[in-house]
Order: structure tokens, then C-alpha cells, then sequence
């Protein structure tokens, strides 16, 4: 039994602690069901639940929630549209979201899939100073697909 200043009150029976409770005014919260004995405390529920729902709040307010964002690129694909879509996934790295590079071959392209792969290594390799992939490009049926995570900042 714990009191309202956080003071030990020792073990008494739960009856004890519901009449000092009463008499304080405030409510008897079980803060610890599976150790024995229970660990019970006397404090105005209200208050601690409003506290704890506000300290939920603050935590949720302060998370990053890391989004997957898609950029999709050709075999064919120019140099110029190359450094579009380079510039485009360096401002999704920098906020701090995941980068998902697609390659998809079409037809006879399926036939030089070594190619699709160095294409996105290429393009991999040109960021590689704002973000880190875990495992290399492998092919997916017609699709070759490299995540590559932002690098940490600290």
C-alpha cells in the first residue's frame, strides 16, 4: 500500500485500504495486479488518468512516422529524367521517409535483366550520401526493387 505522498503504508487488508481511501476522499488504484502482494496506491484516479492521457499525447506528437514514398524508373530512361527523379527522392530522404526504387522491364527488356539492375544500382550509387539500402536490387518478377532508408542525423 502505497499513500498519497508516496509513502509506504506496508501490507493491510484491502478493506483497511478502502476506508483510508474514503476517508482522504480519493479512490484505491491497483498499480501492480501480478506481484505479491498487489501494489496498491491512494491517489484521485481523474487526475492520474487525465495525466497519463495527456503524457500519450506529448509522445505521439513528438514521433516521426517513416513513410514508404515509390519512385519508378525505365531501362531506357534519359540522364536528364534520371537527375529529376534523383533530386526528387533526395527530398524524400532528407524528410526523413523510405525511398522504394522500381524498375519495370517490359517484353524483350525481361531478357537483359543485368542491365535493369546496374540502372538502379547506378541510381542507388548517386544517393548513396543521403540514404543506405540494407540488401542489393533483386528482381521481382518484371521488377527490380532496392528500399533505401534515410542515413541517421544526429
Amino acid at each position: 500500500m502505497i499513500g498519497t505522498d508516496g509513502e509506504q503504508l506496508g501490507v493491510m487488508p484491502i478493506e483497511k485500504a478502502r476506508q483510508i481511501a474514503d476517508n482522504e476522499g480519493l479512490d484505491l488504484v491497483l498499480m501492480s495486479g501480478s506481484s505479491n502482494p498487489a501494489v496498491c496506491k491512494i491517489m484521485d484516479y481523474g487526475k492520474y488518468r487525465f495525466d497519463s492521457i495527456k503524457r500519450e499525447k506529448e509522445l505521439k506528437k513528438n514521433q516521426k512516422i517513416v513513410e514508404l514514398k515509390e519512385i519508378q524508373l525505365t531501362m531506357r530512361i534519359d540522364q536528364y529524367h534520371i537527375n529529376f527523379k534523383l533530386k526528387n527522392a533526395q527530398k524524400i530522404l532528407q524528410d526523413g521517409d523510405k525511398v522504394k526504387v522500381s524498375l519495370r522491364m517490359k517484353g524483350r527488356e525481361q531478357a537483359y535483366s543485368k542491365n535493369a539492375v546496374e540502372v538502379v544500382e547506378n541510381f542507388v550509387s548517386a544517393l548513396s550520401e543521403f540514404g543506405t539500402t540494407d540488401k542489393k536490387p533483386e528482381i521481382v518478377g518484371r521488377n527490380v526493387i532496392v528500399v533505401i532508408s534515410p542515413k541517421k542525423t544526429k
